[in-house]
């Protein structure tokens, strides 16, 4: 048996090793924090060409040289984000030109709802001074406000098409360096080749699935009748980007409109149809065809979506996932002493599949031996 000693001394580097890693978030968080501009809009462009990465080495394969086939996927992503912000800026224009006129028709319901109340024995005197004050211009202002916020952020626009540029040059000889790497820290390797894996399945499955969301939301939304299908279906695809809560943004909005202009029952039934769309594709679907994208559990992904939007500012949402498993590969993967962290990061069947490779033998229940009958 071993002593007392022996036992406190093997639990010291697993104590170390979470201090280690709640130091290192804590620092890197608070440099983060002040180099959002920057730091951010390049590890975004990061992410992105590590997804497109498999493309090129297929062109490359195909017989094109490197150079090319890195400008061929290059462009491809510059063409991607240009799309991607034109739609975002058309649907958010949409929306603010559409919304003030329904002004009256929210001010109604809302009075309506008081008189409702009153007749249940609700006190609303001080909910009824509030019925003047319903102008959907101020969402409509605020719509523009983010309008304008997205074309004037030519600066972190910048940044990322700079990056791109330069990290499709240098993907062109980057195999020497790898091997240098695998063969002085094969642990900190393999951690980054679980990190670009991870990185390059969240982007795909996001666009893929949130294409396929968008959809079927605008098919739903035709068929209910609410105005501006397209403009709510961009909004689904965008807002799919930002994990656990971006469904509910991008309900409100058709859901709102769909009240407005046909009533309850027509706002019940685009919830409803949000509701089993999102939840039979995301939910169901979704990981039968890819398994876990990323391995995070839901917890920690809300939890990684709230600190990463406080550190690194809006761009955080949508990148809270692809940093949430980058802090995990330097901190946590590649410090053996360190791994069992992850069991309170990742989900239950990613947890199973890491006992497997550490094991070397598929996991199975144990059985207990049935006792002999002492007859």
């Amino acid at each position: 048996m071993r002593s007392r000693g022996e036992q406190h001394a093997g639990s010291a580097p697993s104590l170390a090793s979470a201090a280690v890693v709640l130091a290192g978030l804590t620092v890197a968080a608070v440099g983060l924090y002040f180099m959002a501009p920057i730091v951010a809009p390049a590890f975004f462009a990061f992410t992105l060409f590590v997804s497109a990465r498999p493309l090129q080495r297929l062109l490359e394969r195909a017989g094109a040289p490197r150079i090319v086939a890195a400008v061929l996927v290059l462009l491809g992503l510059y063409v991607v984000l240009t799309a991607l912000v034109l739609a975002t800026i058309w649907s958010l224009t949409q929306a603010a030109l559409e919304l003030p006129r329904y002004t009256g028709d929210l001010r109604s319901i809302y009075l309506d709802s008081l008189l409702w109340l009153e007749r249940m024995g609700v006190d609303n005197a001080a909910l009824a001074q509030y019925a003047n004050s319903i102008d959907l211009n101020r969402v409509a202002d605020l719509l523009g406000a983010v309008v304008q916020g997205t074309t004037s952020a030519g600066g972190q626009a910048l940044i990322i098409l700079v990056v791109m540029f330069f990290l499709a040059i240098d993907s062109t000889s980057v195999r020497s360096r790898w091997r240098l790497l695998a063969g002085s820290r094969p642990d900190l390797a393999a951690a980054l080749r679980a990190f670009f894996a991870g990185v390059r399945k969240y982007w795909v499955v996001s666009t893929v699935f949130g294409l396929i969301v968008a959809v079927l939301d605008v098919i739903a939304l035709w068929i209910i009748g609410v105005p501006l299908a397209l403009v709510w279906g961009v909004l689904a695809f965008v807002t799919n980007y930002i994990p656990n809560v971006g469904f509910v943004i991008g309900l409100i909005p058709p859901a709102l409109i769909a009240l407005l202009e046909g009533g309850p029952a027509d706002m019940v039934a685009v919830i409803v149809a949000y509701t089993v769309l999102n939840f039979s594709i995301q939910t169901i679907v979704q990981p039968k065809v890819v398994g876990d994208a990323v391995g995070l559990s839901p917890a920690v992904s809300f939890l990684s979506l709230t600190f990463w939007t406080l550190v690194v500012g809006p761009l955080g949402a949508i990148l809270a996932v692809p940093l949430t498993l980058a802090a995990k590969s330097a901190l946590v993967d590649a410090h053996p002493e360190a791994r069992w962290i992850n069991a309170f990061l990742v989900t239950d069947s990613q947890a199973e599949r890491a006992l497997k490779r550490a094991s070397g033998f598929p996991m199975t229940r144990a059985v207990r031996p049935k006792a002999k009958n002492s007859a």
